[in-house]
């Protein structure tokens, strides 16, 4: 088949959790003999990009208006009339802010399934008007595509209750690659001065629904010996940053945004991972870091629970409930490795990429008889 993948902010991985998924579900399929296109955004390529994406995928590129309100449905627009006029066969296109463009190609007779995430109107970066446009992005996320893919049984479950469609419920993927040991002297962990399974990972993008406040403070009120160590970033509000830093102690470590082996060097090699995000449906970091057999705290929600579930540690939204978990998985290194083996197992069985692709590809066949 000839697959268009577009909505994210394009290949290599510069952004987020749909970023991570297009590069690596674009490789599966190129893998499995399909010819894939990435769309992607001229504000997150680089020179030499061309060099870390394989080259049985495609990229094209297209500019973007770099504004938080602006970005997605102004690239989503142009992607989505662009790959129109493409012999692509079939479309997956990411973020249910693009509902309002998914019946475009769909006119030149290319079937669309829409990956809508979690609820992205619920998230507190939105003003009033964002939201309710989101709420009505997300009311035609049901009418426009030509398939709804949803990646949690508790989305997959309000799609259905709340405006009775039945979705795809295509998880996310979690393999962990072969790396070298950490001895280099320019590894992530010898720039920040850390100790191989002596550090707490958060990793997320820097935003208020995704609770690195909390995160931070349940530490500070933790007082264990291990670092801090919180990658992320925030590039539509730097200053929101600088108030993390402002509020962390000495032994909190920002390390910005980390991707490819940097990032995977973080996670094989923490003691234990906070996982604090409130909203969407299944969360890449959770899976990749269960993926490497660390032990996770995760924040108590349904999504969060269906992920997780015994194989982590839940906490309510609150500092003590953190700082006391914290600080139980810090003190008992048996119950860090019961957690981290038993979590491993879990995401090999449930999140490897090969079933995740297979899924996909018997989406996208179906979609096309």
């Amino acid at each position: 088949m000839k697959i268009a993948i577009l909505g994210t902010r394009g290949i290599p991985n510069r952004y987020g959790g749909f970023e991570a998924f297009a590069e690596k579900l674009s490789l599966c399929l190129a893998e499995r003999g399909h010819e894939v296109t990435v769309y992607c955004r001229r504000a997150f390529t680089r020179p030499g990009d061309d060099k870390l994406i394989d080259p049985r995928v495609r990229r094209v590129i297209l500019p973007s208006i770099s504004a938080k309100h602006l970005d997605t449905p102004f690239n989503g627009l142009l992607s989505a009339l662009c790959v129109s006029l493409t012999g692509s066969d079939v479309i997956l296109m990411c973020n249910v802010g693009n509902s309002p463009v998914a019946w475009i190609p769909r006119l030149f007779g290319k079937p669309v399934a829409l990956n809508v995430d979690g609820l992205d109107r619920q998230r507190r970066k939105w003003g009033w008007l964002a939201t309710a446009y989101l709420h009505f992005c997300e009311w035609l996320s049901v009418h426009t595509p030509t398939r709804v893919v949803t990646d949690a049984r508790a989305v997959q479950a309000y799609y259905r209750s709340r405006y009775g469609k039945e979705s795809s419920m295509i998880a996310y993927g979690a393999t962990v690659p072969k790396l070298d040991a950490p001895t280099a002297p320019d590894s992530v962990l010898a720039r920040f001065s850390l100790k191989p399974k002596q550090y707490v990972l958060y990793v997320s993008r820097l935003e208020p629904e995704n609770n690195p406040e909390l995160v931070i403070r349940g530490y500070e009120q933790s007082d264990v010996p291990w670092p801090l160590v919180i990658v992320g970033g925030n590039d539509y509000r730097p200053g929101y940053v600088e108030q993390l830093r402002a509020l962390a102690g000495k032994n909190v470590v920002f390390t910005g945004a980390i991707y490819g082996d940097g990032y995977w060097e973080l996670q094989r090699n923490a003691g234990m991972f906070i996982f604090a995000c409130e909203v969407g449906g299944i969360h890449p970091a959770l899976i990749e870091t269960m993926a490497c057999g660390n032990a996770a705290l995760y924040l108590d929600t349904e999504s969060n629970r269906e992920t997780a579930g015994d194989h982590g540690i839940a906490f309510d939204r609150d500092e003590q409930s953190l700082a006391g978990k914290i600080t139980q998985l810090v003190n008992h290194p048996e119950l860090r490795a019961q957690l981290g083996q038993s979590a491993a197992e879990f995401a090999r069985q449930n999140y490897g990429w090969e079933q995740v692709t297979e899924k996909y590809e018997a989406l996208f066949a179906e979609m096309l008889k």
